[in-house]
């Protein structure tokens, strides 16, 4: 029997990748082993799996570099580099050709909680939770301007559509509006009554979306400065909020375990998708529209056929909370990170029959609304099918031996993490000693002059 057919059965394909050496901000290389889980995709009978048109996502590239949970992650325009933020109060920018170093931004006092590429990617914006956003040039320099942005935590920070604006969502219970150019203050929105987690321009730049603890999501017209709208969420509050690339949608990352897609015209929900069992805490928009991929404190990732109303994959790569996630400007790629401290990049490889801005359509019952329960719990006819494994059955000595494999493949990404930490500890003992001959360098070349 062929390993690859036998795997198929056992689930949709287990994937071992291998990554090769990757330079990151100290020079340390290293080697990732991963081992990917992806759950069987829905099988109908006009589409069964053999002729299912994608293909499966795969993982590229890994970077580590980041002393603590990685909070914020986006792709440039051209897509050579990518930008991350950490609790460890550092900015990164991790170029995408290989052999290239990362740079490391120091300049946030406190934990940065959102970073993004501005859409001609000559700028990032930063914020951070000591109350500041930053706006810097993606060079080895490192230059940047500071403005006090609120009088709280700054949560999140959106470059609209054309560049010229930024919108700012704080713990302070408000959100603001600047101007790039000389971050010059417009205007305050003040509707929340407890912290805003997020704030969003919509693809037009004529609107504005947000999500509190206050367990609304507002929609603002940006020229009237006013709420025009209200959704509310009963069992929990959004951690996150984004426009579908159309404009027409909202889509809500929430505490509930679960995603909710609204119509922003009807005011009404257009799907709902409970397939995490920890809390979503981001999601991201394929640019065709089609998908949606979300980041959760179960460790997964998932994707979501939005077009079909559907879960397409579950996705395991970290270990511990995935905390963010981005596609990249065309949908080829998206990247992530977790409270791991990893960044991944992950090549799409679905999204080849994507057509552009599909918008999502109404799931007219809850069966519809949650697709991952139908994977994860098969039809009874399907059960009453396992007690009576078919001949194409896996033989319970193959599940055991692939059981031990993933065991034995953990350890090795740990012994593997443990010898990064190790150089990556190395480095900056050397670092420190070559600061300071450097040091006493200078102060016997003074010391000869004087």
């Amino acid at each position: 029997m062929k390993l690859r057919p036998a795997l198929e059965t056992f689930g949709r394909i287990v994937q071992i990748n291998w990554v090769a050496p990757v330079s990151h901000f100290s020079a340390v290389g290293g080697i990732h082993l991963s081992l990917t889980l992806l759950q069987p995709r829905e099988k109908t009978p006009c589409s069964p799996r053999m002729n299912f048109p994608f293909s499966d996502p795969t993982l590229e590239r890994n970077f580590k570099g980041h002393r603590d949970v990685v909070t914020s992650v986006d792709f440039s325009r051209n897509m050579k580099q990518i930008v991350t933020g950490s609790m460890d109060s550092c900015v990164m920018i991790w170029n995408l050709k290989p052999q290239m170093r990362a740079y490391r931004f120091d300049g946030h006092r406190e934990a940065v909680n959102s970073v993004q590429f501005s859409p001609s990617g000559h700028l990032v914006a930063s914020a951070s939770r000591d109350k500041t956003v930053r706006l810097w040039v993606p060079s080895m320099k490192a230059d940047s301007t500071e403005f006090r942005a609120h009088t709280a935590t700054v949560r999140c920070v959106n470059f609209s559509g054309d560049g010229q604006s930024l919108v700012t969502a704080s713990n302070d219970k408000t959100i603001k509006v600047w101007t790039v150019h000389r971050q010059k203050f417009l205007f305050s929105l003040n509707q929340h009554i407890n912290w805003v987690r997020c704030a969003k321009f919509s693809p037009d730049d004529r609107l504005i979306v947000s999500c509190s603890d206050d367990r609304t999501i507002k929609l603002w017209d940006k020229n009237s400065r006013e709420c025009i709208h209200s959704f509310f969420e009963h069992a929990g509050f959004a951690n996150y909020v984004d426009f579908h690339p159309s404009g027409t949608c909202i889509a809500a990352a929430s505490t509930d375990h679960s995603v909710k897609v609204w119509d922003i015209r009807s005011h009404k929900m257009l799907q709902h998708y409970p397939v995490h069992t920890g809390m979503v805490n981001t999601l991201s928009f394929h640019p065709a529209g089609n998908f949606l991929i979300t980041a959760s404190s179960d460790s997964t990732m998932k994707i979501l056929d939005l077009v079909e109303g559907k879960l397409l994959y579950t996705l395991h790569g970290h270990q511990g909370p995935v905390t963010c996630v981005a596609f990249s400007r065309t949908g080829e790629y998206f990247s992530s990170g977790g409270s791991d401290e990893q960044v991944m990049v992950w090549k799409s490889n679905f999204d080849t029959h994507a057509s552009s801005h599909r918008e999502p359509t109404v799931s007219p019952s809850p069966t519809q609304q949650s697709p991952s329960k139908r994977l994860q719990q098969p039809p009874h006819q399907d059960q009453e099918a396992q007690s009576h494994p078919p001949e194409r059955g896996v033989p319970s000595g193959l599940t055991n031996t692939l059981e031990h494999i993933m065991g034995q493949l953990d350890i090795l990404t740990q012994t593997v993490s443990i010898i990064e930490q190790r150089l990556t500890l190395t480095e900056d003992k050397l670092k420190k000693c070559l600061e300071n001959q450097i040091e006493i360098g200078r102060h016997l070349q003074r010391k000869e002059e004087d």
